[in-house]
């Protein structure tokens, strides 16, 4: 049995040095291929952008008006609120329901010295009107009829707090 134990205790030497050597082998082929790999990866960061320098700006408006103060002397308007304001007492007229671009002139009648404009509604009803009625959304007094045109001066808001008066008319409408 010492004889078996003697040979198989050589041939474990001999199968693990073979292994060793086959372990050894030559990898300066590895090194070649890391280097070349180092040199062909060259890092790049891009250049620090260049920043213009600051230029001051010099505020040449100082004296034109403040966008964000009233263009107009509220005390100044305060007073002609008083002169100019819708008559809210009065009784509203049947044309008075109905957005003056949604009315239109449809014709003109004459008895004796009185010429009426008549003004159809959305509603498709022909209304008889004359100097002095009112129409519109917008406080609109009739001061004019003529054959092919209905005059009339409207109250609108000033949008601070007041009221202006604007011209605004009905032309014949043709279908």
């Amino acid at each position: 049995m010492v004889k078996y134990v003697k040979h198989n205790a050589i041939l474990l030497v001999v199968i693990s040095s073979s292994a060793l050597i086959g372990c050894s082998q030559d990898v300066s082929d590895l090194y070649t291929y890391i280097e070349q790999q180092k040199a062909a990866h060259v890092g790049s960061v891009k250049p620090i952008p260049q920043f213009k320098p600051y230029e001051s700006f010099t505020y040449s408006a100082y004296d034109l008006r403040d966008p964000f103060e009233a263009s107009i002397d509220l005390e100044e308007e305060e007073n002609k609120e008083d002169l100019l304001s819708p008559d809210r007492s009065r009784p509203r007229q049947p044309l008075e329901a109905f957005p003056l671009d949604t009315l239109r002139m449809v014709g003109v009648l004459e008895q004796g010295e009185n010429l009426w404009g008549l003004i159809e509604d959305p509603k498709k009803v022909v209304h008889r009107i004359q100097v002095g009625n009112y129409m519109g959304q917008n406080e609109g007094a009739i001061t004019g009829i003529s054959e092919g045109e209905i005059f009339l001066v409207e109250v609108i808001s000033d949008g601070v707090g007041g009221y202006i008066e604007r011209n605004a008319s009905i032309a014949i409408g043709r279908e």
